[in-house]
């Protein structure tokens, strides 16, 4: 049977990667970048369409297709905040959601003006680990000290 399978499974080859995926489930990734500057802050901002009480997080937003997920850190950084940063290591990968997977990596600061997009940031805050406002998102804390890990 298993022979008769990859026999089969071979004559597919073909149009392999269209059976694999309908077969499989699909995600969108989430892609978030935590920025630290020179002193060991973290950027923090405030998302006009997170819900009230958990709208402080860290810069984020979700991966284009084909697009590097270290190169989403970056885009949205920029986008969200005019700010230019370098991704660094992965710090969070986080599946298990139905149509979510959820990434994060270290981002350095390099440079840049910061001027937020008023349509999706409504402000921002450079934040010590241990002085995050109280109305974060519950995965920023351990990401900002470092306990999250792929």
């Amino acid at each position: 049977m298993r022979r008769l399978i990859a026999r089969l499974w071979r004559l597919l080859r073909p149009v392999q990667s269209r059976v694999m995926w309908f077969l499989n489930a699909k995600f969108v990734v989430g892609v978030t970048g935590v920025v630290r500057d020179d002193e060991g802050r973290v950027l923090l901002l405030r998302h006009r369409m997170w819900p009230p009480g958990r709208q402080w997080g860290l810069p984020s937003g979700f991966a284009h297709k084909d697009e590097d997920f270290r190169r989403t850190v970056v885009r949205e950084v920029k986008e969200e905040t005019g700010l230019d940063v370098e991704a660094g290591r992965l710090v969070m990968l986080n599946s298990g959601f139905r149509t979510r997977l959820e990434v994060a990596y270290e981002a350095r600061l390099l440079g840049g003006e910061l001027r937020l997009d008023p349509f999706e940031i409504l402000e921002a805050r450079w934040c010590r680990p241990d002085d995050l406002p109280e109305d974060v998102q519950p995965v920023c804390g351990p990401l900002v000290r470092g306990e999250t890990t792929p």
